[in-house]
């Protein structure tokens, strides 16, 4: 009887995990509000009832998406945030990861871009809470930096929310040279370390 429950559940998961991934090809060329759980079962190959077995709704979908394509580089930023060395070679270091990861994870990244903004509400509040999340991470790095002697943690907190949304940004510029030549992609990350760097200049001075 238990081989047979694993096994069921293995084929949930497997059919769960097909519905995301056709859903992510699906969402390449729309956004989530004009997408139908037709399309997203029709290119699966199963039923539309099949679908409510898994996600209420398409919004429901989409929040799952969020979690998959943001939820996993939780280990990402706290690699950038506690790498080793003077400022600039960290800054090297998160800008070479970003671009690793919008390489490797293109859909994902092109989704947040689109719906971080977009007309579902619930996605685009399960984007707010992961960035949310991301800032608080940053924000616990940098309090033990001694750098951060004397800030207060709202302006701890504001600087985190600047270098993730430096983050976010640079992840949009990699992913529109994605099929650029290699020197293109250069000068995206040459602009995205100088863009760091300013944040990281003002945040020495920013006592005085």
């Amino acid at each position: 009887m238990s081989h047979t429950l694993g096994l069921r559940q293995a084929q949930k998961q497997k059919t769960r995990q097909a519905l995301l991934d056709a859903a992510l090809g699906l969402l390449e060329e729309q956004s989530l509000s004009s997408l139908g759980l037709r399309e997203v079962t029709r290119a699966v190959g199963v039923a539309p009832t099949a679908f409510y077995r898994h996600f209420r709704s398409t919004a429901d979908l989409g929040v799952a998406l969020v979690e998959e394509a943001l939820g996993s580089l939780h280990p990402m930023i706290r690699t950038i945030v506690s790498s080793v060395g003077d400022s600039d070679r960290r800054i090297e270091r998160a800008v070479e990861l970003i671009a690793g990861h919008v390489e490797t994870h293109p859909a994902h990244v092109r989704f947040i871009a689109r719906e971080r903004h977009g007309g579902v509400q619930s996605v685009r509040k399960a984007i707010q809470d992961q960035l949310a999340l991301f800032a608080e991470e940053v924000k616990e790095a940098l309090a033990k930096d001694p750098l951060s002697e004397g800030w207060n943690d709202d302006d701890l907190l504001m600087l985190a929310h600047l270098y993730v949304d430096q983050m976010l940004i640079t992840a949009s510029l990699f992913l529109d040279a994605l099929d650029s030549p290699q020197d293109e992609r250069h000068r995206v990350a040459q602009a995205a370390t100088r863009r760091m760097r300013l944040i990281s200049i003002g945040r020495e001075h920013w006592l005085d």
